[in-house]
C-alpha cells in the first residue's frame, strides 16, 4: 500500500512550507535554531533532542524545517513539532478513509478508548492515522520513544488487536505483546 509514504510525506510538506497557516488552522512552524539558541528555550531544546533521538532511531531520516520524516523497521513516521506552540506530533498513516467500513470506525473508537492509551487514531486529508501528541517542552526521552512505539504499534496491529502495545484499559478485546517494540524505543530515545 503506497498511501503511507505518499501521506506522511503530503502531511510533513503541508506543515514545513512558510505561510501554511490560516486562521484557526494549526500554527506555522519554524525551523530549529541552532544549538547556541537551544539554551534559553526547553522547546527549542526539545526539538534539538528529539531530531538527535530520530537520527539514532533511523540514520537515514529526511529532516525538514520543522520535523522528520523516518521510518521505524518498515513503518513510515512522520514528527512535526511547533517551538512556538510548544507542540509536538508522531504520525503515520493507516489507510485510506475510503477503504474503511462502519464496523472498522467502530473499532477504531473502541481501540482509542482502551487499547490506543497515549497513541490515537485519527481522521485527516482522506487518511486514517496513528498519531501521539505531546507538549514539546515538557517531552521526556522515555516518553518519545513509548509514544513513537505505540504509534507504530497502532500501524502493525491495524486489522487485528487495534492495540498500541501497552497496557488495555479495560473491557478490551485482546492482551497483546507489542511492548518489546516500546521497551526498544525508549532505550535507543534514551541515549540522548
Amino acid at each position: 500500500m503506497r498511501i503511507p509514504i505518499l501521506a506522511s510525506a503530503l502531511f510533513l510538506a503541508a506543515f514545513s512550507q512558510p505561510g501554511c497557516a490560516q486562521e484557526d488552522s494549526a500554527p506555522e512552524l519554524e525551523a530549529a535554531p541552532a544549538p547556541e539558541q537551544a539554551l534559553g528555550d526547553p522547546a527549542v531544546a526539545a526539538a534539538a533532542a528529539l531530531r538527535e533521538a530520530v537520527r539514532r532511531i533511523d540514520p537515514t531520516a529526511e529532516f525538514g524545517a520543522s520535523g522528520a520524516t523516518f521510518r521505524v523497521n518498515t513503518v513510515p513516521v512522520t514528527l512535526v513539532y511547533d517551538t512556538n506552540a510548544d507542540r509536538m506530533r508522531l504520525v503515520s498513516a493507516v489507510t485510506a478513509l475510503d477503504e474503511i467500513e462502519p464496523e472498522i470506525m467502530i473499532r477504531l473508537m473502541q481501540a482509542n478508548f482502551e487499547s490506543a492509551l497515549d497513541a490515537r487514531y485519527a481522521i485527516a486529508q482522506g487518511v486514517v492515522w496513528a498519531t501521539f501528541i505531546h507538549p514539546l517542552s515538557s517531552i521526556t526521552p522515555d516518553e518519545f520513544g513509548s509514544g513513537l512505539g505505540q504509534t507504530v504499534n497502532l500501524v502493525t496491529t491495524f486489522g487485528s488487536s487495534y492495540t498500541s502495545g501497552a497496557i488495555v484499559f479495560g473491557g478490551g478485546d485482546s492482551a497483546t505483546d507489542e511492548g518489546a517494540l516500546i521497551e526498544e524505543l525508549r532505550e535507543k530515545s534514551n541515549d540522548i
